[in-house]
């Protein structure tokens, strides 16, 4: 005598899988800002 079980496809979408194939564009975006922020830090502090 268990509940039903309804499986709904838009309750289990999972985040991590709709940002997965922007991953190619926004790790080497994210690469050239750390390395402008550290660079930029490094003669600011020289």
């Amino acid at each position: 005598m268990s509940a039903p079980h309804h499986h709904s496809d838009d309750a289990s979408a999972d985040p991590v899988e709709k940002i997965v194939p922007l991953m190619p564009i926004v790790l080497p975006v994210a690469g050239g800002v750390l390395m402008l922020l550290l660079a930029f830090i490094a003669v600011f502090m020289a």
